[in-house]
């Protein structure tokens, strides 16, 4: 179901990607079983970072790979900017359909950024790699985005389905009526893969919160091998 393009071994030695699929699903507006793991996880993420001011945030065992990342762009990870609003502006994580929130919440609480798509619209093969900066693709906001040369990507046989600089495509974007749901998660050099397990882990548990009979159809952690 999932490969890697040579190149992106190549260049990025040390990272990983991580894999979830589940069905079936359901995406309800809102869940209330989800709710309570939201509330609890925001007095989690208080408590476990509100003695850190920005600064000390950025250079975070959780937060500094993605720092780094994003700052061979000139980026900052957006992830981080929702942390800190939640640890000291005393705000909630975003609501949305509760497999977003689900995959929101996953990634707050480990800081491991995160795309989700339908799975009945993925076509074919799945593969991450490196962008050229010729790819084109939709962004989930329908604006069509060429990707940075450099940037990884993951790709099904049709397109780009998400970059890490640019986020998750329109094409296979989770909607109401999704009953099969894929996460890819990127893991630059310096998120150790079982840091990477355990968001998949805890992405699932959510996930379950909201639709309980719902199964892992496929999970596994894609590295690109030792850094060096």
């Amino acid at each position: 179901m999932f490969s890697a393009a040579e190149r992106w071994k190549v260049a990025y030695p040390g990272a990983s990607i991580g894999v979830l699929a589940m069905s079936p699903v359901a995406n309800p507006d809102r869940s209330p079983k989800l709710e309570t793991h939201r509330q609890a996880l925001e007095v989690d993420l208080r408590s476990s970072f509100a003695a850190l001011d920005r600064s000390q945030l950025k250079s975070h065992p959780l937060v500094a790979p993605y720092t780094a990342y994003y700052k061979r762009f000139d980026k900052t990870y957006h992830v981080q900017h929702q942390l800190e609003s939640i640890v000291f502006k005393g705000k909630s994580i975003p609501q949305a359909a509760a497999l977003v929130e689900a995959m929101f919440m996953a990634e707050l609480k480990n800081m491991v950024l995160t795309a989700g798509h339908d799975l009945a619209n993925v076509r074919g093969q799945l593969a991450v790699d490196v962008a050229s900066g010729t790819e084109r693709y939709d962004t989930l906001r329908g604006m069509q985005q060429t990707l940075k040369p450099g940037d990884m990507f993951i790709r099904d046989e049709e397109g780009v389905l998400s970059s890490i600089i640019y986020g998750p495509d329109h094409r296979t974007c989770i909607t109401p009526a999704t009953t099969r749901v894929l996460f890819t998660a990127y893991a630059p050099v310096g998120v150790p893969p079982d840091r990477l397990r355990a968001h998949l882990r805890d992405l699932s548990d959510f996930v379950l919160a909201v639709s309980p009979e719902a199964q892992v159809q496929y999970t596994a952690v894609i590295a690109a091998g030792p850094e060096g």
